[in-house]
């Protein structure tokens, strides 16, 4: 998993004793912080690359914290959210949850369910990593195959034996076996099993 130390918790918060209460909270846990005054001051520092999790407040002057959550979704942003909120009702905690929402938390908020919330989104950023960097890897292992040995694979995958392989591609079963070694050679992989985990891993 991706360390946590390459993990930033980004508050967006417009009051600044909040922001300063939660950066001092999170930094003596030795959580790394980046706090924002608002949804504009985050989009105009926004990179595609930042990698951890959001901790946005529902209500602030001009966008709101679930507009803002909305709108991080159609950038492409699959940063994790934990919404905070001093005035929290069923709708808006249904809707920062549709919008794939950690967790909803009301203040005074218990520090206890922050943190658990905050490694919760952690934990699902780094999976989340590795899944990316997995399906890279296998990406780039499968473009090492050559035509045939990507009709071979897709075959052998698909659940055909070597004869019926043989029979779809008009080669022998011979020629069927050489291909899938070449393939399992290639893709360093010892069993069917792992071929097929390989190609599902490939986005």
């Amino acid at each position: 998993m991706m360390p946590m130390h390459d993990l930033t918790v980004f508050i967006v918060d417009d009051d600044a004793s909040v922001r300063d209460a939660l950066s001092l909270v999170f930094s003596i846990r030795g959580y790394r912080t980046a706090v924002f005054s608002g949804a504009k001051d985050l989009l105009k520092a926004w990179k595609a690359n930042w990698a951890g999790c959001l901790l946005i407040d529902i209500r602030m002057p001009g966008m709101d914290g679930l507009s803002l959550q909305d709108h991080l979704i159609e950038m492409g942003s699959t940063l994790p959210v934990v919404v905070i909120t001093g005035h929290g009702d069923v709708d808006s905690a249904r809707r920062a949850f549709k919008a794939n929402a950690i967790d909803f938390l009301e203040k005074p908020i218990d520090l206890d369910k922050m943190i658990e919330a905050i490694e919760q989104a952690f934990n699902s950023q780094s999976l989340m990593q590795d899944q990316r960097s997995a399906s890279e890897q296998a990406s780039y292992l499968l473009d090492q195959l050559t035509p045939r040995e990507q009709e071979v694979m897709s075959l052998v995958v698909g659940g055909y034996h070597n004869r019926e392989i043989a029979e779809k591609l008009g080669i022998s079963v011979r020629t069927v076996e050489v291909h899938k070694a070449h393939v399992m050679s290639k893709l360093d992989v010892d069993s069917v099993a792992d071929l097929v985990r390989l190609s599902m891993s490939r986005r």
